[in-house]
């Protein structure tokens, strides 16, 4: 085979003339296939198109039989074509024929060639097909070959994303672009939501493929890494605990991919072939994504995503877009899919127009979902590789119920899930009517029904959700939405805020909860720790950093002036904690008594029950506080060591085990022995089953997410606690390894027509 006639740059402007005439898809397609077989001098040139029932279809030849045009088809795997479209990786092969993957169709004709070179149609590491050149001679193409094909290959992906081929696709068939995937996880929050994707960190879609002069492209390309790699350089160089461990670990690898030449050479290949520097850059990035994605090395698999946000930043220098930019004109209906993202990132969205989100990352209580479950949206985590696979637009299920989504579902299978969402409002409809209703079981006992907040955006929800108050307000999330500490009038005025919305309702303000998973960007007296969920964090890093907890304390007492003010200690492990405490605040109390302050008419100091050492003190407990609120996420990880972000142990231990009941019935009577409010919150008080049981042991005051407060009403006014008592004394009592609780507790409720 002689050099290429006239190399890529001569194709590339070729094949952007082709693009812009006004051609039918097969038409342009023939002439693609026609020039790139006359530039590279090959006898053959065949385009194949993967559907979504994973066959490849030839599209468009030059030089095989074109009968055969829509009618040659080979399965993903199958002959060379379907192993390069399996692998995403190129085949250079001197004598095809001799290949153990080659497979013989008969129809087009091509027994003749020997020499091979296919290679992937990749975007945004996809597969869409394969692009193939033979000859008869052996031999082996050279590298400019294979990257002038790959180059290629990567303006056809283009125009198969921009739906051109789907005219050319027989009746009751579609291009795997289009094929409808689901992927099943972990539910985060429950509900249905029906929506269009919207892309949190969007893929910048390249338009402007071709350059004008290499020489200018390459001078911009070395201009946006050198901006890239100050900008990492810049975050490394702070010391802030936001850049520690594995965040520290992240940025290193970036500042890696950022100085590798080999990478850097691939983009100025790609550019001197005829590509934009932005071009050249989604082109080694999909090229790039598609080689690691097969990798079996689940550690360079996760490094991929650091390499797709790198290649993302690099793009938005080139193309001069903020990185904060978020879609400026969602649709009504947006569904937002991330890898992952903050909580103050999420609260950037319209809440009017979100039907939900899903996370590749994450787990159940991280901080953008309880955020999330504080705006009421269904939440689904743990879909790995949803990101790559959707685009901005898709019709897209949340099913957070199941923990699984859909994306480009079937006509049934939307029609279902509205179906699905239809009930659920009318169910809700139900819940609203429930809403000016007492909280109070078949038997008569009555049962407060508190919520869970954190925000300003929670507050209209204490009224809608008919709660009997705010038994937990987590005032560590107005930390981590800001960007430098809350001034102590900030603090004050949101107190205030949260007292007027809740109009007399008790409020408990949970003091600031930092450390451990919770990491501020701006704080620095932080370190690194082996294992944060049992270190440095809530009331421990406060008492030591005493002026964060003096500056929220004497924001609340003057917030709550003429009002009963509620205040709880987090993750409290012995009662010397709970009198330093108190020191604090008798001091705050006297501090504004002699400069005439409008005190609070009352105040009660609580304590989080957490940490499993308390239970060894419960009655001094019971009687150095005034309430005790059990935090059963918290306390159900340290019982059970397990790790309540380690999705491996998800499903692994069930807090509704005989163990973990019997010891929160021990604390509930306890608190009624010592005459003290024994209250729960976290994730056991917002399921009814959870609630159910947890009356049944004797808590008369749970708190929860104010969407789960109509389920949970609904349960009890079918609920005769004292049948459920006496059911739950007999089967604690027995050998705990013969009761799966669960069941029996489902058992219960189904026989006695209880909703859960």
């Amino acid at each position: 085979m002689r050099d290429m006639a006239g190399g890529p740059r001569v194709l590339l402007k070729r094949l952007r003339e082709l693009m812009a005439e006004p051609l039918e898809p097969q038409d342009r397609l023939d002439r693609i296939v026609h020039d790139i077989a006359q530039n590279m001098v090959a006898e053959v040139c065949s385009l194949y198109v993967l559907r979504a029932d994973s066959v490849l279809e030839l599209y468009a030849t030059e030089g095989l039989n074109p009968g055969s045009v829509h009618l040659a088809q080979l399965r993903l795997g199958q002959g060379l074509v379907g192993t390069i479209a399996a692998s995403a990786r190129a085949l250079n092969l001197p004598n095809a024929q001799e290949h153990p993957a080659f497979a013989y169709l008969p129809e087009t004709g091509e027994e003749i060639y020997n020499s091979f070179l296919g290679v992937p149609v990749l975007r945004a590491g996809r597969t869409l097909g394969v692009l193939v050149v033979q000859n008869r001679t052996k031999r082996h193409y050279r590298e400019d070959e294979v990257e002038a094909l790959e180059t290629t290959a990567m303006v056809i992906a283009e125009m198969i994303a921009t739906g051109d081929l789907a005219r050319l696709t027989r009746p009751g068939l579609e291009l795997d672009l289009r094929r409808p995937v689901s992927f099943k996880g972990l539910s985060f929050n429950e509900g249905v939501g029906l929506g269009h994707v919207v892309l949190h960190e969007p893929r910048i879609v390249v338009t402007n493929l071709f350059n004008e002069d290499s020489d200018e492209e390459i001078g911009r390309l070395e201009k946006a890494l050198s901006s890239l790699r100050l900008s990492i350089d810049d975050m490394l160089s702070r010391r802030e605990v936001a850049f520690e461990g594995e965040h520290r670990e992240v940025l290193e690898a970036y500042r890696m991919f950022a100085n590798d030449r080999g990478w850097v050479r691939r983009l100025e290949e790609a550019v001197r072939n005829g590509l934009t520097a932005e071009a050249a850059v989604e082109k080694v990035q999909s090229d790039m994504r598609a080689r690691m994605l097969h990798m079996t090395d689940p550690y360079l698999r996760e490094r991929m995503s650091d390499f797709d946000d790198l290649a993302n930043r690099l793009l938005r220098q080139l193309m001069g877009r903020s990185p904060d930019d978020i879609a400026s004109a969602l649709p009504k209906d947006a569904i937002i899919v991330a890898r992952s993202m903050g909580a103050a990132e999420l609260l950037d969205y319209p809440r009017d127009k979100l039907r939900g989100l899903v996370l590749e990352d994450g787990t159940v209580t991280s901080h953008v979902v309880i955020v999330a479950r504080a705006m009421g949206i269904p939440v689904a985590g743990q879909m790995k590789g949803a990101v790559s696979m959707a685009e901005n637009g898709d019709a897209i299920v949340v099913d957070g119920d199941e923990g699984s989504i859909h994306l480009r579902p079937q006509p049934d299978l939307e029609a279902a899930y509205a179906e699905k969402a239809r009930f659920r409002a009318r169910r809700q409809e139900l819940y609203r009517e429930l809403r000016k209703k007492p909280s109070r079981t078949k038997d008569g006992v009555d049962i407060d029904l508190m919520m869970n907040a954190g925000l300003a955006v929670d507050l209209p929800q204490l009224a809608e959700a008919g709660a009997g108050g705010i038994g937990l307000f987590r005032t560590e999330l107005q930390f981590m939405v800001a960007s430098t500490f809350p001034r102590a009038e900030a603090q004050e005025r949101l107190y205030r805020d949260v007292l007027d919305a809740a109009n007399g309702k008790p409020v408990t303000f949970r003091t600031i909860d930092i450390g451990g998973d919770k990491v501020l960007p701006y704080f620095k007296g932080a370190v690194h720790e082996e294992n944060p969920a049992l270190g440095w964090r809530a009331i421990r890093l406060t008492l030591d950093r005493p002026g964060l907890l003096r500056t929220q304390i004497r924001a609340l007492l003057k917030a709550a002036g003429g009002r009963e003010l509620r205040m709880m200690l987090p993750m409290v492990t012995e009662l010397g904690e709970i009198a330093q405490a108190r020191e604090i605040i008798d001091r705050e109390v006297r501090h504004l008594s002699r400069f005439a302050h409008h005190l609070p008419t009352s105040l009660k100091l609580g304590a989080m029950l957490e940490v499993p050492s308390l239970l060894w003190q419960l009655d001094e407990l019971m009687h150095a506080v005034d309430f005790v609120s059990v935090g059963s996420n918290d306390l159900f990880q340290f019982v059970m060591a397990a790790d309540r972000g380690n999705t491996q142990l998800a499903d692994r231990f069930d807090p509704l085990s005989v163990p973990f009941l019997r010891l929160l019935k021990q604390i509930a009577d306890s608190g009624k022995r010592n005459h003290t409010p024994v209250t729960l919150c976290g994730e056991l008080a917002g399921r009814p089953i959870s609630a159910m049981a947890l009356v049944g042991l004797g808590y008369r005051s749970i708190s929860m997410s104010p969407a789960s407060i109509g389920p949970v009403k609904a349960m009890l006014a079918e609920l005769p606690l004292a049948e459920l008592q006496a059911f739950l004394a007999d089967n604690l009592a027995g050998p705990a390894a013969n009761l799966p609780m669960r069941a029996l507790l489902h058992t219960f409720a189904d026989d006695r027509g209880i909703p859960l």
